[in-house]
């Protein structure tokens, strides 16, 4: 038998609309949406301009997601129908599943995201009468080991992507009713975000930009255990984010046992770097302190964290240890927090106790994450 080599449009005219409509349905069905999130405004509008759309459309878009709560390409209405068609066609709006949300008597809400590889995390937001608070996280799981948190109890699985990182504030913006806003973000959530320090930036830069979110800089504050070198370098972006660093103890010998990371760094250089942050950015930081009953809360505690803090542009955020059933600390009693904050306000320090948010829905944080991959009696 002699075969004719034909062209590709010849090809193409041998079939049937069924048949066209039917292999371009199984080439959709097989090749995986992308996360239309992880895009930066640049990459948007060269998708954009390459699907022959003027550039504006990718403002268009971004304000969709960003100011006008669309949880979905055909909600956004100003858009050509076509452009939703290519959108939906190749993207991923929300790529993560809400596989819980809990609601606290305190109006607190938790998010327990299912992630498009099975992994979870969550997301928190939180009501004050002046601020409505999301609470996010940075990697799927924690390498960082501290004793009493629930978050990395299952270990570091991965880092999230910018976009991942991104979705649990819009997930939170749909959650909150219409009258609201977010006025903060905390990125105090799964992970240690200095570790992912590049899907933050720009996840940050989202939630920045006047042309996004549009949230000041000093309405964003950064968690981390504490990795000097990371701490310089998100110095060096010029940004006034808030930098908060998990403290925990007042000197090493406490400090590696509750977290194991410390004895390869050492509260000095976690210092210094801090000296640093502020230096450059001109932003007091915040020394977070988890008080563990009988561990970290003594007398002589308090006075060693005055002897470290005494003379620095610092303020200490005490925090009681949120009940885990799988570990064993325990909050001290009022009188003693209470003594503890004596101590250091008589010694000039600032300082201020964590209110407790959301207790009845399984607020400490990574706990509803770790009921779902390793159920607990």
């Amino acid at each position: 038998m002699q075969f004719v080599k034909r062209p590709a449009t010849t090809f193409r005219a041998w079939l049937t609309n069924g048949e066209r409509r039917r292999l371009l349905q199984s080439a959709i069905m097989t090749t995986p949406l992308s996360k239309i999130l992880d895009l930066t405004p640049a990459k948007l509008t060269d998708w954009i301009v390459a699907h022959d759309w003027p550039k504006f459309r990718a403002g268009q878009l971004r304000r969709w997601l960003f100011r006008r709560r669309a949880t979905a390409f055909e909600q956004m209405t100003d858009l050509p129908q076509k452009l939703r068609e290519q959108l939906a066609a190749e993207f991923q709006l929300f790529a993560a599943e809400v596989e819980s949300h809990q609601v606290a008597a305190d109006r607190t809400e938790k998010l327990l995201l299912k992630l498009t590889d099975g992994e979870h995390i969550e997301c928190v937001v939180m009501r004050e009468p002046e601020r409505v608070t999301v609470c996010i996280s940075t990697q799927v799981g924690c390498a960082m080991g501290c004793v009493f948190c629930a978050s990395g109890m299952l270990g570091l699985k991965r880092n999230l992507s910018a976009g991942e990182i991104i979705e649990q504030v819009l997930r939170m913006q749909a959650v909150i009713g219409a009258d609201e806003r977010i006025t903060n973000i905390v990125v105090m959530g799964i992970g240690e975000p200095l570790a992912n320090l590049p899907a933050l930036l720009q996840s940050l830069e989202a939630f920045n930009s006047p042309d996004d979110l549009g949230l000041g800089a000093r309405h964003i504050t950064v968690s981390t255990v504490g990795l000097p070198a990371k701490i310089r370098e998100f110095a060096r972006i010029g940004k006034e984010y808030n930098l908060a660093i998990s403290l925990h103890a007042p000197n090493d010998q406490v400090r590696d046992k509750l977290v194991p990371v410390n004895d390869k760094i050492g509260v000095n250089a976690i210092l210094e770097a801090a000296d640093e942050y502020f230096e450059i950015t001109g932003r007091r930081v915040t020394f977070e302190y988890v008080l563990l009953a009988k561990v970290n809360d003594e007398p002589q505690h308090a006075q060693q964290l005055v002897q470290l803090l005494r003379g620095r542009c610092a303020h200490v955020n005490l925090i009681p240890m949120n009940g885990v059933s799988v570990l064993p600390f325990h909050e001290p009693a009022a009188p003693r927090t209470q003594q503890f904050v004596s101590i250091l306000e008589q010694a000039g320090i600032p300082v201020t106790v964590r209110k407790r948010k959301g207790a009845d829905i399984d607020a400490a944080c990574g706990q509803l994450r770790l009921k779902a991959e390793r159920p607990v009696e």
